[in-house]
Protein backbone atom coordinates (compact mmCIF):
# COMPACT_ATOMS: atom_id res chain seq x y z
CA UNK A 1 0.00 0.00 0.00
CA UNK A 2 1.11 3.30 -0.96
CA UNK A 3 1.69 6.10 1.44
CA UNK A 4 0.13 9.49 0.34
CA UNK A 5 2.00 12.51 -0.11
CA UNK A 6 0.56 14.94 1.80
CA UNK A 7 1.39 18.98 1.07
CA UNK A 8 1.37 21.88 3.17
CA UNK A 9 -1.47 23.94 2.13
CA UNK A 10 0.54 27.05 3.70
CA UNK A 11 3.63 27.46 5.74
CA UNK A 12 3.65 30.73 8.00
CA UNK A 13 7.58 32.38 8.71
CA UNK A 14 9.17 35.17 10.15
CA UNK A 15 12.05 37.16 10.26
CA UNK A 16 13.97 39.65 12.73
CA UNK A 17 16.09 42.55 12.80
CA UNK A 18 16.97 45.24 14.55
CA UNK A 19 13.05 46.77 15.05
CA UNK A 20 12.28 45.05 12.09
CA UNK A 21 9.74 42.66 11.59
CA UNK A 22 8.30 40.38 8.72
CA UNK A 23 5.82 37.58 8.11
CA UNK A 24 5.82 35.59 5.18
CA UNK A 25 3.01 33.07 4.10
CA UNK A 26 4.30 30.57 1.47
CA UNK A 27 2.09 29.03 -0.80
CA UNK A 28 0.99 27.12 -3.95
CA UNK A 29 0.22 29.41 -6.62
CA UNK A 30 2.46 31.28 -9.78
CA UNK A 31 5.81 32.17 -8.96
CA UNK A 32 4.68 35.54 -7.29
CA UNK A 33 6.86 37.86 -4.33
CA UNK A 34 4.71 40.15 -2.55
CA UNK A 35 5.99 42.53 0.14
CA UNK A 36 2.96 44.58 1.96
CA UNK A 37 0.58 43.53 -1.18
CA UNK A 38 2.79 44.86 -4.07
CA UNK A 39 5.34 42.53 -6.42
CA UNK A 40 8.81 42.99 -4.83
CA UNK A 41 9.85 44.16 -8.12
CA UNK A 42 8.91 47.47 -7.14
CA UNK A 43 10.37 48.36 -4.17
CA UNK A 44 12.71 50.54 -2.96
CA UNK A 45 16.55 50.60 -3.98
CA UNK A 46 17.76 48.55 -6.35
CA UNK A 47 20.24 47.13 -3.68
CA UNK A 48 17.34 46.60 -1.66
CA UNK A 49 15.37 44.59 -3.99
CA UNK A 50 18.49 42.50 -4.97
CA UNK A 51 18.91 41.57 -1.25
CA UNK A 52 15.60 40.49 -0.76
CA UNK A 53 15.38 38.41 -3.97
CA UNK A 54 18.23 36.42 -3.13
CA UNK A 55 16.84 33.36 -1.40
CA UNK A 56 14.30 33.20 -4.14
CA UNK A 57 17.36 33.15 -6.49
CA UNK A 58 19.35 30.31 -4.37
CA UNK A 59 15.89 28.12 -4.48
CA UNK A 60 15.75 28.72 -8.51
CA UNK A 61 18.96 27.96 -8.80
CA UNK A 62 18.63 24.39 -7.33
CA UNK A 63 15.65 23.96 -9.08
CA UNK A 64 13.66 24.12 -5.64
CA UNK A 65 11.15 26.80 -5.87
CA UNK A 66 8.16 25.38 -8.17
CA UNK A 67 5.27 27.41 -8.54
CA UNK A 68 4.16 29.34 -5.44
CA UNK A 69 3.59 32.77 -3.95
CA UNK A 70 5.52 34.28 -1.31
CA UNK A 71 3.82 36.93 0.29
CA UNK A 72 5.10 39.33 3.08
CA UNK A 73 3.85 41.73 5.33
CA UNK A 74 6.79 43.98 7.14
CA UNK A 75 6.62 46.56 9.97
CA UNK A 76 8.98 48.40 12.41
CA UNK A 77 12.70 49.26 11.64
CA UNK A 78 14.45 50.95 8.60
CA UNK A 79 14.40 50.43 5.22
CA UNK A 80 17.74 47.96 5.06
CA UNK A 81 16.71 46.16 8.58
CA UNK A 82 12.92 45.22 7.03
CA UNK A 83 14.78 44.04 3.84
CA UNK A 84 16.87 42.14 5.98
CA UNK A 85 13.87 40.47 7.80
CA UNK A 86 12.23 39.96 4.40
CA UNK A 87 15.08 37.88 3.20
CA UNK A 88 15.41 35.76 6.34
CA UNK A 89 11.09 35.41 6.39
CA UNK A 90 11.22 34.22 2.88
CA UNK A 91 14.04 31.73 3.46
CA UNK A 92 12.71 30.00 6.15
CA UNK A 93 9.34 29.50 4.29
CA UNK A 94 11.12 27.66 1.38
CA UNK A 95 13.16 25.81 3.58
CA UNK A 96 9.74 24.84 5.47
CA UNK A 97 7.95 24.02 2.13
CA UNK A 98 10.43 22.09 0.35
CA UNK A 99 10.94 19.74 3.44
CA UNK A 100 7.12 18.99 3.25
CA UNK A 101 5.44 16.45 6.04
CA UNK A 102 8.66 15.10 7.27
CA UNK A 103 10.17 18.46 8.30
CA UNK A 104 13.20 20.82 6.53
CA UNK A 105 14.67 20.61 3.04
CA UNK A 106 17.85 19.85 4.50
CA UNK A 107 19.90 20.72 0.77
CA UNK A 108 18.26 23.69 0.31
CA UNK A 109 19.10 24.56 3.80
CA UNK A 110 22.69 23.62 3.80
CA UNK A 111 22.76 26.05 0.50
CA UNK A 112 21.58 29.05 2.51
CA UNK A 113 23.92 28.94 5.24
CA UNK A 114 26.85 28.34 3.35
CA UNK A 115 25.82 31.20 0.88
CA UNK A 116 24.62 33.71 4.16
CA UNK A 117 23.91 32.32 7.69
CA UNK A 118 21.73 35.17 8.39
CA UNK A 119 19.53 33.76 5.62
CA UNK A 120 18.19 31.41 8.50
CA UNK A 121 19.02 33.10 11.80
CA UNK A 122 18.25 35.94 13.10
CA UNK A 123 20.56 39.15 13.88
CA UNK A 124 20.51 39.51 18.06
CA UNK A 125 22.19 42.76 17.54
CA UNK A 126 19.67 45.91 18.96
CA UNK A 127 20.64 49.40 19.64
CA UNK A 128 22.27 50.23 22.89
CA UNK A 129 20.32 52.38 25.03
CA UNK A 130 21.20 56.01 25.84
CA UNK A 131 22.48 56.69 29.00
CA UNK A 132 22.68 59.37 31.92
CA UNK A 133 25.18 61.89 32.04
CA UNK A 134 25.79 61.77 28.40
CA UNK A 135 24.16 62.48 24.62
CA UNK A 136 23.92 59.17 23.82
CA UNK A 137 25.12 55.15 24.66
CA UNK A 138 28.48 56.46 25.09
CA UNK A 139 29.59 59.93 24.46
CA UNK A 140 29.08 62.09 27.68
CA UNK A 141 28.45 65.98 28.22
CA UNK A 142 32.02 67.27 27.82
CA UNK A 143 33.76 68.93 30.73
CA UNK A 144 35.48 72.09 31.36
CA UNK A 145 37.51 73.31 34.25
CA UNK A 146 38.69 76.52 33.26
Amino acid sequence: MARKKSKKISVNTSGKRKTAVARATVRKGKGRVRVNGEPIHIMGPSLAQRKALEPVQIAEAMNRLGDVDVHVDVVGGGQMGQVDAIRTAIARGLVKWNGGAEGDDEELRDEYLRFDRSLLVNDPRRKEPKHQMGRGARKKWQKSYR
